[in-house]
């Protein structure tokens, strides 16, 4: 299995992988930003502390961090597809069992498979097999649009979820979310990985590539990087609904808010999610295509500084229904838009060959971010009754990230001094 990848679809930016691709990020990425909504609904039929559930996402977000390697490395030593179907029957099998758990425990433990389940039909084994079926030209758009796919998850899956929970029990609607994930699986039938070419200079052994990474400083850049978007990310999409409903001004009458058929706090919760996915569908491709012209790195730079300030801004001002429209706009823009330009630097500075498990461990800082955000995000908030310490952290991290990429070198390892070779 060591050998060199080639791109696929005579150099057309939409083939085959990229469409299947995008299918299955959207409706694993549906389900995974509907776990926010969830809080309150189980929290009150098991007379749960917030941090109770909240600790069964965080751990979610950091098996799907631990998985994310694991599954990439399957994907390049057994195939795309068997990776992905192996990622799809943990999914399925978490969101069924969790239908049955009545203690925070079993929640905790059964959202371990449903981590992994994200990672095997997530970012790390999609976007690896989307880049190498891309050419050089459209690679970091491709990359892009399949990142947006997930914001397109994000738009339609908190209403979804919002629509089934005011006609079904909680236990319902992880049932559904199964059937979902089963019925995405069709799109395998139209994803054919890229084809083998010879074997070249650069078909190195997976465990040499991994020594070189993890001794050159520009991974450990991006490695610590990616932490506060994870924190970022994940502390959102957990805690903002609840956020919204405890801390928000109600909908007033006659408001533009109400005249968009939004009438309660609860319901503009889910509708905030799907505003964040709905305008980073517009950010993460635009991302995607600056990567192509400009250093990926100063975007990236430019995208942790931007989401610093937004952030810091919306908390500093009352929370209104106003405020939160305007904060989710404006952080959806730059949402994911990370996700293209990292992926992207990984396969830029260190090949294509083994992306997917380089940018996997890159993807559990991550979540190990993530895992933070959403398990302190409860924690505190069942001490102090409120979010404010935890949006603050995350304030910090975001000017971290915005500071850390600035000394990354991103000039391919093959066009460098052998200064990263392994002793």
């Amino acid at each position: 299995m060591n050998r060199t990848l080639v791109a696929v679809g005579n150099g057309r930016l939409f083939n085959p992988v990229l469409i299947a691709g995008c299918i299955i990020i959207l409706v694993s990425f549906a389900v995974r930003s509907s776990f926010g909504l969830f809080q309150i609904p189980i929290a009150q039929e098991f007379n749960w502390l917030r941090e109770d559930f909240s600790f069964a996402i965080a751990i979610q977000n950091l098996f799907w961090g631990i998985g994310q390697p694991m599954f990439s490395a399957l994907a390049e030593k057994y195939g795309d597809r068997k990776a992905i179907i192996a990622g799809a029957a943990c999914y399925v099998i978490g969101l069924v069992l969790s239908s049955f758990a009545i203690t925070p425990g079993q929640h905790q433990l059964l959202e371990m498979l449903v981590g992994f389940g994200i990672a095997g039909t997530g970012f790390g084994v999609i976007l690896a097999v989307v880049g190498r079926a891309s050419s050089d030209k459209h690679r970091s758009l491709a990359l892009g649009i399949a990142t947006a796919a997930g914001s397109a998850g994000q738009i339609v899956g908190p209403p979804i979820a919002q629509t089934l929970l005011n006609q079904m029990p909680w236990q319902s609607v992880f049932i559904a979310f199964a059937g979902f994930i089963i019925v995405s699986l069709v799109a395998l039938f139209f994803m054919r990985a890229p084809l083998p070419a010879k074997a070249s200079h650069q078909d190195e052994k997976m465990g040499a590539v991994l020594k070189k990474a993890l001794k050159d400083p520009s991974f450990a850049f991006i490695f610590i990087g990616f932490f506060s978007c994870g924190y970022q990310l994940a502390f959102i999409t957990a805690h903002f609904p609840a956020f919204i409903a405890e801390m928000c001004s109600a909908v007033a009458p006659g408001s533009i808010i109400q005249s968009l058929g939004i009438t309660s706090t609860s319901t503009l919760g889910a509708v905030a999610i799907a505003l964040i996915g709905v305008s980073n569908i517009g950010g993460t491709v635009t991302a995607g295509w600056l990567g192509n012209k400009y250093s990926r790195k100063y975007l990236l730079a430019g995208i942790y500084l931007l989401r610093t300030i937004v952030a810091a801004a919306f908390i500093l001002n009352p929370i209104t229904p106003e405020t939160v429209v305007l904060f989710s706009i404006s952080m959806g823009a730059l949402w994911l838009a990370t996700v293209p330009l990292t992926s992207g630097l990984v396969a830029q500075i260190y090949g294509l060959r083994y992306m997917g498990t380089l940018y996997g461990l890159v993807f559990f800082s991550h979540q190990l971010g993530g895992f933070l955000g959403v398990w302190l995000g409860g924690m505190m908030y069942d001490l102090y009754g409120s979010y404010t310490v935890v949006w603050w952290v995350g304030v910090g991290f975001g000017l971290l990230s915005a500071i850390i990429h600035l000394p990354v070198e991103e000039k391919p390892w093959a066009d460098r001094k052998p200064a990263v070779a392994v002793a």
